[in-house]
């Protein structure tokens, strides 16, 4: 059987999803599949870097699903994950939906403060954790929760291990968590069918050639490395897992195993080309794949101008171009995928937070506070609704709830759309504060701007920080290019790239180092934590609120 005459059978398997998507690809396709799994670190026996075939999965995954289930966890059991390495958390999370368990995923940076808060959200059956993970979550205990090391998960006999659990479209079959930026990360339920459906969607078209062989640069625990190793499995493809984000250690990567296709977060581009490209072997990559938060134009332009891309002739055949592509969108847990999609190369010329159209899977709208939609050229919040949304919070129906409006997720982000039907990402609705004469301060928007006129500046974070009637204070936080050094007229530059009316906010310019800045697990920027911490410097004249168009 042929790659694309498997794919073409997967996308028409209505009973395939992500609680049995290895099982079935063994039952169809065996031994003879091309698809591959490969980790930075090593598992039953095979070295790190070394790849995992079809059997090879199957044979650590029923291992793990018999321990687990003479451990005593059951079907629609939770199961928390809280692990340090790519391999245990893709291991755990196919072994637990092999017998029908629901692996609830945790970011391995999270602290222990914050993952017993969590766990204790989830109130799991059972916990899988490794020696410092455990210890990261201190001595108290946790009661009724079944306590298992991961290190003895793939110890067990493969033939004890029950047949494939049968999962209906609808069955919750795994839980990833928010970023947790404005608090307590939120656990997010995704179905055996919701966290499929764009897979499905890919498998229904040609497999495209950057896909061969994908590097995954993001978070092990995230519904992204779900949808990656699904699509990877299904399509043929090698994928390898990188067990932690930082640049030097993707780039590191990239060199090594040369893939064609780098998936990452927006907070790992600007770790990579902070460093000196040119060090590294980079002319494997075709296409840079960017998910979660929109990327920025900055970051972007660094890394089309590395690796290559094959493009069609119009005579007929295929030519090598030097520079790469990146796909850009704008996803989230709860979208289950990105809901946009816009390519990128270094002729492109659409950016401004450009963050595409939506794909075809996906209906959005703009919305105003009545959930009316609105037209071209209006900032509003996305509304999504698509079959790859996550039906809601485990355990938190009034979030769920909360978050929902006129048939729509709302995904907390203001948006707007042109004329030609592209969408472009302003900022979170938490982030924005209303300014004066009907207009607005947007930080990611005032971010974008910094980074695209200012040249010495690798990084920044725009704070706006309400005080006293109504005043807002904004706060400028800058990193210099390595070897660069902060330009005499910086704080000139920076207000001089920013809207007008934003400008006029700025209380100061700081450049400041990375560890300055506080981040979430995943890498974000927690604007929270330094609103708090900026709210007692001096504010602003009083300014009044209004409403604003583009």
């Amino acid at each position: 059987m042929t790659v694309r005459q498997l794919r073409a059978q997967l996308a028409a398997d209505q009973e395939l999803g992500v609680g049995n998507v290895l099982s079935t690809l063994v039952a169809r396709a065996g031994e003879s599949a091309e698809s591959a799994l490969t980790f930075d670190s090593a598992v039953d026996g095979h070295p790190a870097w070394q790849r995992l075939t079809l059997p090879d999965l199957e044979r650590a995954v029923t291992a793990r699903a018999a321990w687990l289930h003479t451990w005593g966890v059951q079907p629609r059991d939770a199961v928390a994950v809280f692990v340090s390495t790519a391999a245990d958390h893709v291991l755990a999370y196919l072994a637990l939906t092999r017998i029908g368990a629901i692996p609830a995923l945790l970011n391995a940076n999270m602290d222990g403060t914050t993952a017993r808060a969590y766990i204790g959200k989830v109130a799991p059956r059972a916990l899988l954790t490794d020696a410092a993970h455990r210890a990261r979550l201190g001595d108290g205990e946790f009661p009724g929760l079944l306590l298992g090391d991961i290190a003895e998960t793939g110890t067990a006999d493969p033939a004890l291990a029950p047949g494939q659990y049968r999962f209906h479209p609808t069955d919750a079959a795994v839980i990833t968590h928010s970023s947790g930026t404005t608090g307590l990360p939120k656990p997010v339920i995704a179905t055996h069918a919701s966290l499929f459906a764009a897979s499905r969607h890919r498998l229904s078209l040609p497999k495209p050639r950057t896909i061969d062989r994908m590097l995954s640069a993001l978070p092990a625990n995230h519904a992204a490395m779900v949808i990656a190793v699904t699509l990877a499995l299904c399509s043929g493809t090698e994928l390898m897992l990188v067990s932690e984000q930082d640049g030097l250690k993707v780039l590191e990567a990239v060199d090594r195993w040369k893939p064609s296709c780098v998936f990452g977060f927006a907070a790992t581009w600007p770790q990579l080309v902070n460093r000196d490209l040119r060090a590294y072997d980079l002319d494997s990559v075709q296409m840079w794949w960017n998910t979660g938060d929109a990327a920025h134009e900055a970051h972007i332009r660094k890394l089309v101008a590395v690796g290559h891309r094959l493009v069609a002739q119009r005579g007929g055949g295929i030519a090598r171009k030097e520079g790469a592509t990146f796909m850009d969108g704008l996803g989230s847990s709860e979208m289950g995928h990105s809901m946009f999609f816009i390519t990128h190369t270094a002729e492109t010329d659409r950016y401004n937070r450009c963050i595409g159209k939506p794909h075809a899977f996906a209906e959005v709208a703009v919305l105003d506070e009545l959930g009316e939609a609105l037209p071209p050229g209006r900032i509003g919040e996305l509304g999504v609704n698509a079959p790859t949304v996550s039906p809601g919070y485990w355990n938190d129906s009034a979030t769920t709830y909360r978050t929902r409006r006129a048939g729509y997720f709302l995904t907390g982000d203001l948006v707007y759309r042109d004329e030609a039907g592209y969408y472009y990402h302003v900022d979170r609705v938490v982030d924005t504060v209303a300014l004066s004469g009907g207009r607005y301060l947007h930080t990611a928007q005032s971010e974008e701007q910094i980074l695209a006129r200012c040249p010495e500046v690798s990084d920044c974070t725009v704070i706006a920080v309400p005080g006293p009637d109504g005043a807002v204070t904004t706060e400028v936080l800058v990193s210099i290019l390595p070897g660069a050094k902060a330009p005499a007229d910086l704080d000139e530059q920076v207000r001089g790239a920013l809207d007008e009316h934003v400008a006029a906010t700025v209380r100061s310019v700081v450049v400041v180092d990375d560890e300055d800045i506080p981040h979430g697990p995943t890498g974000k920027v927690r604007k929270v934590i330094l609103r708090e911490r900026y709210s007692q410097a001096k504010a602003m004249p009083v300014i009044e609120q209004g409403v604003e168009t583009v």
